[in-house]
């Protein structure tokens, strides 16, 4: 457990802040594994030199991210980790999780050329008899399988793209990036399926395990469709997030 010489008293930032962002570290870098049970409040308290109220506000947050959770009469146990991505921002996968402190990259299974399903064709606006390039990656967070994504672009960019570092960079950077093209907005459609063999085999989950499903079509800033995705999430470590405000009614008189 860190000392009281890891917290800055005179910081603005909160001391509950500070104790509950070491304690987050020492979860998501392995320090602290899943199913261990965490130092008791007296323990933290003596560690840190602080209030039992203190200690007790950094675990409530941890246990409302879901990092931990208590068993009444016997303490207070890490979670696995589930990582989120807030649906508020426009991000590739690799790109949010890199700025949450997460080690991710992805294994590149194939880049090729296709003929589009109507489906394909009609999301990215593509004329008939048009080829699309098909990415089949799966992602890896903290070294583990987190999702499949197939995502679909068309061959102009495809053609580009095959010749990427797909296995450590995020699209979405290379497109405005490399390519200088200005990403404006994405429409997203999320639900849920069951794993199938060759699903469970990469996600390496029981064939028949719930997984997150999402359709995302990206749009460059001029409304163009640029990108059409596919996304497999595994359900037991992944979950999106994202804020919603409420617009005043008109109060009818």
């Amino acid at each position: 457990m860190p000392t009281r010489d890891a917290l800055h008293p005179q910081s603005p930032v909160p001391l509950y802040e500070q104790i509950k962002a070491i304690v987050r570290s020492r979860i998501l870098d392995g320090t602290y594994q899943p199913h261990q049970q965490m130092p008791s409040e007296a323990e933290m308290m003596a560690a840190f030199d602080v209030s039992r109220i203190t200690v007790r506000q950094a675990l409530n947050d941890l246990q409302n991210e879901g990092l931990i959770f208590r068993i009444h009469g016997k303490g207070t146990y890490v979670s696995k980790p589930k990582a989120f991505q807030d649906l508020g921002r426009l991000q590739g996968f690799g790109e949010a999780m890199r700025q949450m402190g997460y080690e991710t990259f992805s294994r590149v299974l194939s880049v090729r050329n296709v003929a589009p399903t109507a489906q394909v064709q009609e999301r990215l606006h593509l004329p008939k008899r048009a080829k699309v390039t098909e990415l089949q990656r799966v992602r890896f967070l903290n070294r583990e399988p987190i999702s499949l994504d197939v995502t679909y672009v068309p061959v102009s960019i495809g053609s580009r793209l095959a010749k990427e570092d797909l296995a450590a960079r995020d699209v979405f950077v290379i497109l405005e990036n490399d390519y200088g093209l200005s990403l404006g907005h994405a429409e997203l459609q999320i639900g849920s399926t069951l794993a199938d063999e060759a699903l469970a085999a990469q996600l390496l989950v029981e064939e028949g395990s719930p997984v997150l499903f999402i359709e995302r079509t990206t749009h460059m800033a001029d409304g163009t469709p640029v990108d059409y995705e596919h996304l497999y999430y595994r359900g037991d470590a992944f979950q999106y997030k994202v804020r919603v405000d409420r617009v005043p009614v008109p109060v009818q008189r």
